[in-house]
């Protein structure tokens, strides 16, 4: 409320000099005195609902959700086991921590990390004891935010990660050291290239690979070998077309070049440089980041792992919005609500504007939902720590971890032997991954979360015009012929890129990311269904097609 100061407050407060501008704060008193006026005008809101009635309405709103939300049943959170199976915790996260010669955690360190994560207490965190380095625990206590759009991040649930021993932890891996081994293929000659006609076959006999495959015999080849599960991802070219296409930016356009390392520049294949990066230290110097001359589309999966090495929360997403609102009005969704009126048009509500909010609602809380996963329930070690134990069962007598037999009779094993000397698993950047837990990938639930309200918001089957696709060295991009590539297949392939783009820099496995997506998609989903209760417009609902094709829709109650 402004308050009108009285003829007697304004006399008996002492004169100042204090300036604003030309006037002092005494000729600003006068001035004030001269402008009272003795009865205030005010407007008349108008509207269908007095401002009483509207403030009611917010707060039913507000406590609606919170019912529906507060009486779904409380999910269980199940677990591989590994944690209570292994006492050495050859597959937990310990990163950071301090660790002996053969890259096992010392045990009273983790478990005063476990103790931290259980208490939740800021000083149990300060008192974990940490490794050689100064690399710290990325935000654990993340895990406990709440969030007020939405379900609360602890109440959504995900499988379990697969065990260590498991045949579909074998095929992950190994689908990893093939995407290491290939980061230097052009996509463009996938069909043609010897190395990945080999990766293709070796995943082909994996026991329980969970990509995508071709026939009855669940056959992997050049087209569908590191794609997503979701609808249409292995139509076309295997960057979406929003990775690709210039992005308008305001008054021009961004093309989508990006700086790339020069081939070859992989890290982290010494023993003595992965221990070093396990207990917490930086990188010693052995390797550095080389790029290459120029900036280059993305051609390569060295490419594709320098984006996600590099990009922002929802970068991908805004750029897909931005491409997409070059499209025009048509390609909005099926209910736009301003498709047929007469009188206005879109904007700010259910224009461009709105979906860059949407994206924006997701972004933190879509971390947090993988947080607590990550964490509090699953703490599923990085694939270099797999890779790590590969190398000692292999190398050290002494040592014999239960490997499944499809990692240990993999050829990939033997290549990256013959070009590194080891087999560590070559990664895309010096430092290796993050200080925190692989399962689910941050990125892949900002994935789903972000894909998934796009999709709400323009129209699945709309035909993306003139899509291009990279030429082999990433200098060009030339004009895709193939089958019609859609929105709802470019944005379900532009979050598995995001993802397995992770996973090609030896971040991450598969399920992190297959997974991630469909947690962050029921994340989007729960927002959804409390924003669609507040618009006023002539609005049917949110429709769109789930990752696997499911048809959802989401309408006013």
């Amino acid at each position: 409320m402004i308050r009108i100061p009285t003829d007697e407050q304004l006399r008996n407060k002492a004169p100042t000099t204090t300036t604003f501008g030309r006037h002092t704060m005494a000729s600003l008193s006068a001035l004030v005195i001269g402008a009272i006026i003795t009865t205030p005008v005010l407007a008349d809101a108008i509207g269908p609902v007095s401002a009483e009635q509207r403030a009611l309405q917010a707060y039913q709103l507000r406590v609606d959700a919170a019912a529906r939300n507060q009486s779904e049943p409380l999910p269980a959170h199940p677990d591989n086991g590994d944690e209570a199976l292994y006492a050495d915790h050859l597959n937990d996260y310990t990163k950071g921590l301090p660790h002996n010669d053969n890259g096992i955690v010392d045990p009273a360190a983790y478990d005063m990390l476990r103790q931290a994560l259980t208490t939740g207490n800021p000083a149990d965190f300060n008192a974990i004891p940490m490794g050689v380095g100064a690399q710290k625990l990325r935000n654990p206590q993340a895990a406990y935010s709440y969030f007020l759009e939405g379900k609360d991040p602890h109440s959504y649930t995900m499988p379990a990660a697969p065990a260590f021993s498991s045949a579909q932890q074998a095929s992950e891996a190994i689908e990893v050291m093939w995407q290491a081994l290939t980061r230097d293929v052009p996509f463009i000659n996938y069909d043609t290239n010897a190395l990945i006609a080999a990766a293709a076959k070796d995943m082909s006999k994996m026991k329980d690979f969970r990509g995508p495959k071709e026939g009855p015999v669940g056959k992997v080849t050049a087209q569908n070998l590191f794609r997503g599960i979701g609808q249409q991802e292995t139509v076309g070219p295997y960057i979406s077309q929003f990775l690709l296409q210039p992005i308008p930016f305001g008054a021009t356009k961004v093309e989508q070049k990006y700086q790339v390392p020069v081939a070859g520049n992989d890290h982290m294949t010494s023993y003595a440089e992965w221990l070093q990066i396990q207990r917490g230290g930086n990188p010693t110097g052995v390797t550095t980041v080389t790029f290459d001359n120029g900036n280059r589309y993305l051609y390569s999966g060295r490419a594709m792992a320098q984006y996600v090495l590099k990009d922002f929360v929802y970068q991908a997403y805004m750029s897909a919005a931005r491409i997409i609102s070059g499209y025009g009005g048509s390609a909005y969704g099926a209910n736009d609500p301003y498709a047929t009126t007469s009188a206005e048009a879109r904007g700010p509500l259910f224009g461009n504007n709105h979906a860059l909010d949407f994206l924006g609602r997701v972004a933190m809380g879509s971390q947090n939902v993988a947080w607590f996963q990550k964490w509090l329930v699953h703490r599923r070690a990085r694939p270099e720590v797999f890779f790590g134990r590969v190398h000692n069962h292999l190398t050290n007598a002494a040592l014999n971890y239960p490997l499944h037999k499809d990692v240990l009779k993999s050829p990939a094993l033997q290549l990256v032997l013959e070009k590194y000397g080891s087999y560590l698993l070559p990664i895309a950047t010096p430092e290796g991954s993050p200080l925190h837990p692989t399962y689910p990938a941050g990125h892949a639930v900002m994935a789903g979360a972000a894909v998934t309200m796009l999709k709400a918001f323009y129209k699945g089957d709309f035909v993306i015009p003139n899509p291009v696709v990279p030429n082999a060295d990433g200098t060009a991009l030339v004009p895709y012929s193939g089958p019609a590539l859609t929105i709802e297949g470019e944005l379900n392939k532009l979050g598995s890129n995001i993802a397995l783009g992770r996973d090609v820099a030896g971040l991450h496995y598969r399920s992190d990311g297959d997974a991630g997506i469909a947690l962050g998609e029921e994340y989007a989903i729960s927002l959804l269904r409390e924003l669609v209760q507040t618009y006023n417009e002539d609005f049917s609902g949110f429709t769109f097609n789930r990752y696997d094709g499911t048809p959802v829709t989401i309408s006013k109650m």
